[in-house]
């Protein structure tokens, strides 16, 4: 269930429903083959969920939203996590 809170470890997702949405709307306009599938986005949200750089969804190395960078095949971490 989405709160409304903002906290340095959580995703977009995790904070409001605004920003969930926000997300979505931007991960549905990639076309399909430049978007990694579920297994594998999931994988590197958790990964990020963990980093020291994460901060309200945003990544403190490269400034991006992890959530839409994670979303994109061609995209990598900035600290080479994935």
């Amino acid at each position: 269930m989405i709160e409304n809170r903002v906290c340095a470890r959580c995703l977009l997702r995790d904070m409001t429903r605004a920003d969930a949405e926000m997300i979505e709307k931007y991960k549905n306009e990639l076309k399909a083959q430049d978007q990694v599938d579920a297994d594998e986005y999931e994988r590197r949200l958790a990964l990020c969920k963990n980093c020291v750089q994460l901060n309200a969804g945003t990544c403190m190395s490269c400034g991006c939203y992890v959530e839409l960078r994670a979303a994109m095949k061609a995209a990598h971490c900035p600290r080479k996590s994935w």
